[in-house]
């Protein structure tokens, strides 16, 4: 079995597996992280999106020998309960979840808006955060969510 290397969260990682099953599949598998979620398998839902580099992609439809030697980051990534992404907290403050499904893929996507954009405006988010279904209907919260977390990264 050939090996990928990525790096994963930060953490240079190595992986003995097939390198066409997905990327959505090795981190749920022999990787055990939960966030990414299996939604539709064709890219078009956002519950599987992990960051690649900069940018949200869909981890259900990528084979894992695409992002050898690449970036990785997945909700995991960005914080934990004693270090919290200032998404996470403003998404907690805004109460902008429900079910919690989709909010990995949410909260990823907005993370690579952030880093792209520091100080987006509404209509940024909205476009930014259009290919990440939220069936429970919390969009209004979760675009009030990321412009909170923007203005808190932006303080001094």
């Amino acid at each position: 079995m050939p090996s990928i290397r990525f790096r994963l969260n930060g953490v240079e990682t190595v992986l003995d597996a097939d390198p066409d099953q997905t990327l959505l599949s090795a981190l749920r598998g022999p990787l055990d992280l939960r966030g990414a979620h299996f939604g539709c398998g064709a890219n078009e839902c956002g519950a599987c999106y992990v960051m690649v580099g900069d940018r949200p992609a869909a981890s259900c439809d990528m084979p894992l020998w695409s992002v050898a030697d690449k970036d990785v980051t997945t909700v995991e990534g960005l914080g934990d309960a004693d270090h919290p992404h200032p998404l996470q907290r403003a998404f907690i403050a805004e109460q902008a979840m429900q079910c919690g499904y989709c909010i990995s893929g949410i909260l990823v996507s907005a993370a690579a808006l952030l880093k792209r954009n520091p100080a987006p405006t509404e209509a940024e988010v909205r476009q930014a955060l259009d290919r990440n279904l939220c069936r429970c209907g919390s969009h209004n919260r979760i675009a009030r969510a990321v412009l909170r977390a923007a203005s808190e990264m932006a303080a001094p």
